[in-house]
C-alpha cells in the first residue's frame, strides 16, 4: 500500500484489498495497542494523528467504537433479562403467579373439576376430605343496627387480590346467601348484614367458599358452606336486636344527617360521581337504584348492601373514620360516589 499525503483516508479500493487484516476498529474487545502490526504511520506523523490503513480510522476513535460496542451489549442482554421477568413462565404476565408460588399452583390445576354445579351455576371444584376448606358460619347481634357475621375457616385464606385469577389451593372468596339469594361476596373473615337486608320471619343463611376462578370448593360431591338460622322480629320487640325488623325506605333519611340518591342505568352512574363531604360522627344514607342486580361496597368501612334489580336499597353508616372512602358496585366496578370524611 502506498503512503498517502498526511490526514488523508485509504482509497476505498485499497481498504478492500485489505479486508483480511486485522484491525482494532472492528475488534472492539482489544486494546488499539496490540493491533501494532495492522497500522501504518509515516515517520513524521503523531500515533495520535495516526489513521488505521485497514479502515482509515484513528486510535481514539477506535477505542470509543470498542466501548460503544460493549456497552450496546451488556443493554441487549439487559433488556432480554427483564422481557423474560416480565413474562415469568414465557407467556404474558399474570396476575396470579406470585413469587413463591410454583408455575403448577399458578395453572390452576387443584382438585378435579366437575361438571356438577352449586345452587347457582358454578362449577364444583372437588378435592379430598382430609385437608379439605372448612367454614363455619356464626351470627350476633350487632348494637347499632343489623347482625355481625364472622365465618370461621379451616385449611382456607382469604386473597382478593388474585380474584379472577387461577385457583391456588384452599384460598379464594366466600358468597354469603339469604334464602338462597346471593347477598354479597365476601373477602375476609367479617361481615356487617343491615337489618334492612332481612325482611320479618325465618330465615337461612349461607357462606360458601370459592376459589379464585370462581370455580366453588366440593368434598364428595358437596360445596364446602355453613349455614345459620335468623329470626328477627319486628322492631321494637324483646329479642329484636334493636333493628331486627325491616325498617321502611322513607324512614331512611330520618335516621340519617346526609343523603346520598343515586341511579344507576345502563352503566352509568347519576347523579356523577362526585365528593360528599361529612363531619366525624355524622350518620349518611346512601340510596341506591340499580337498574341490575349488583352489591354496593363502601370502602374503608367494610360496609356491603345487596342491590335488587330496579329496587331503591339503603345503607345507613356512621362515618366514624376520617379519610376518604370510595363507594362502589362489585359485579358492574362502577365508582358512586366518595366519601370524605373530617
Amino acid at each position: 500500500m502506498t503512503p498517502r499525503p498526511d490526514g488523508d483516508r485509504p482509497a476505498d479500493d485499497d481498504r478492500l484489498a485489505d479486508d483480511n487484516r486485522p484491525c482494532f476498529a472492528n475488534r472492539p474487545g482489544e486494546d488499539d495497542l496490540s493491533h501494532e502490526g495492522s497500522r501504518s504511520y509515516e515517520s513524521d506523523r503523531s500515533y495520535e494523528d495516526s489513521r488505521c490503513d485497514a479502515c482509515g480510522t484513528p486510535p481514539r476513535a477506535a477505542r470509543r467504537l470498542g466501548r460503544t460496542a460493549r456497552a450496546a451489549a451488556l443493554l441487549a442482554l439487559a433488556l432480554l433479562l427483564a422481557g423474560g421477568a416480565v413474562t415469568g413462565c414465557g407467556g404474558r404476565a399474570t396476575t396470579h403467579h406470585k413469587p413463591g408460588t410454583s408455575h403448577e399452583q399458578a395453572s390452576g390445576d387443584v382438585g378435579t373439576l366437575l361438571t356438577a354445579t352449586d345452587a347457582v351455576g358454578h362449577r364444583l371444584r372437588e378435592v379430598p376430605a382430609q385437608g379439605a376448606p372448612e367454614v363455619q358460619l356464626t351470627v350476633r347481634p350487632d348494637s347499632e343496627d343489623g347482625w355481625n357475621l364472622q365465618l370461621g375457616v379451616k385449611n382456607y385464606r382469604f386473597t382478593p387480590d388474585s380474584t379472577g385469577g387461577a385457583a391456588l389451593p384452599g384460598a379464594g372468596h366466600a358468597h354469603l346467601e339469604l334464602d338462597g339469594r346471593k347477598l354479597a361476596r365476601l373477602y375476609g373473615p367479617w361481615f356487617h348484614l343491615p337489618a334492612a337486608q332481612v325482611p320479618e320471619g325465618a330465615h337461612t343463611l349461607t357462606v360458601r367458599l370459592y376459589a379464585d376462578d370462581h370455580t366453588a370448593w366440593a368434598v364428595s360431591g358437596k360445596p364446602v358452606e355453613g349455614t345459620a338460622q335468623l329470626t328477627p322480629s319486628a322492631a321494637g320487640q324483646p329479642g329484636g336486636h334493636g333493628h331486627g325488623g325491616a325498617p321502611s325506605q322513607s324512614a331512611a333519611p330520618e335516621q340519617a344527617d346526609r343523603t346520598v340518591t343515586i341511579t344507576v342505568r345502563d352503566g352509568k352512574v347519576s347523579p356523577a360521581p362526585a365528593r360528599t363531604e361529612l363531619r366525624r360522627g355524622e350518620r349518611v344514607a346512601l340510596r341506591v337504584t340499580s337498574d341490575r342486580a349488583d352489591t354496593l361496597h363502601v370502602h374503608g368501612y367494610d360496609k356491603e348492601l345487596a342491590l335488587p334489580a330496579g329496587q331503591e336499597a339503603t345503607l345507613i353508616l356512621t362515618a366514624d373514620r376520617t379519610g376518604l372512602f370510595e363507594v362502589e358496585t362489585h359485579e358492574s366496578s362502577l365508582v358512586l360516589t366518595q366519601l370524605l370524611v373530617r
